[in-house]
């Protein structure tokens, strides 16, 4: 794997995989806001009720808003790298209240056994672009 290129210019490598995450991201942010219950059902919550959709479309409106800004800084090293971390941050309070709810017997162990892995893939993908950009 080939070093980041020096401070001045932005690593390619680096800002690519942060554009795809960001794309990602606000397509999962329009999925959890536009289609709250089946995207919920993806995510093992069987039955959500109002309050578990409302919570669900906050998060939705939340990761437009990161992946749009991360879009739109794309081109500034700096910016990109503080959208980066920023949204790595958010995926680590989710990771932990993933595992926050399964070690407090919450009645979701299905649930967040299922989103776990998928919280610390994003936290250590987060990471490596935000070390990329570096």
């Amino acid at each position: 794997m080939q070093d980041p290129p020096p401070q001045d210019e932005i690593d390619p490598l680096g800002r690519a995989a942060a554009t795809a995450i960001a794309v990602a991201r606000i397509g999962i942010g329009i999925g959890a806001f536009a289609f709250t219950r089946p995207a919920l059902g993806a995510l093992g919550f069987d039955r959500p009720d109002g309050r578990s959709v409302a919570l669900a479309r906050l998060a939705g409106g939340r990761d437009v808003v990161l992946g749009i800004h991360a879009l739109a800084v794309r081109d500034d090293r700096a910016r990109l790298r503080e959208a980066a971390a920023l949204a790595t941050a958010v995926d680590a309070g989710d990771m932990i209240t993933f595992g926050a709810a399964l070690a407090g017997r919450d009645g979701i162990d299905a649930t967040a056994l299922k989103n776990i892995p998928i919280t610390v893939a994003a936290v250590v993908a987060g990471a490596w672009v935000t070390s990329r950009l570096a």
